[in-house]
């Protein structure tokens, strides 16, 4: 296995149309994805001492974080307006390998920042709402 560039990990959010199709929020400079999971114990008194956990049992979620630089693209101003309106929708997360995930994902958190001579950026943080599967 190679290593993979950090930069061709990129978020994308869908159109609204069916069959979906997404858009790259550009100005991404960072990207990271958390894939979370609830355990559900069914230890007993034959388990002998150890601790026993019930497979494809309890919550799984994915997290999705980025910042990048505010470029004013459709893609960024369809997630500012989910972010405002608390509304879940599709987004897909793009490897540079060629691998895929998609799922739908509320926009938990959107943060704009800028300095005086500098540009305006922007974090983000997303959680998903339901499977997040492979595409």
């Amino acid at each position: 296995m190679t290593a993979q560039k950090g930069s061709a990990f990129l978020l994308k959010i869908g159109d609204g149309a069916q069959p979906v199709a997404y858009d790259t929020v550009a100005g991404l400079r960072t990207t990271q994805l958390s894939i979370n999971g609830d355990t559900v114990v069914v230890t007993h008194k034959e388990s002998g001492g150890w601790r026993e956990l019930l497979s494809g049992a309890g919550t799984r979620s994915v997290s999705v974080s980025a910042s990048g630089i505010f470029l004013g693209s459709q893609a960024e101003q369809a997630m500012r307006a989910h972010a405002l309106a608390g509304t879940i929708d599709d987004y897909e997360l793009s490897f540079e390998d060629g691998e895929k995930l998609r799922g739908r994902f509320l926009v938990q958190r959107l943060d704009y920042a800028g300095d005086f001579n500098g540009e305006r950026n922007y974090t983000l943080q997303l959680e998903s709402s339901g499977a997040v599967v492979p595409a």
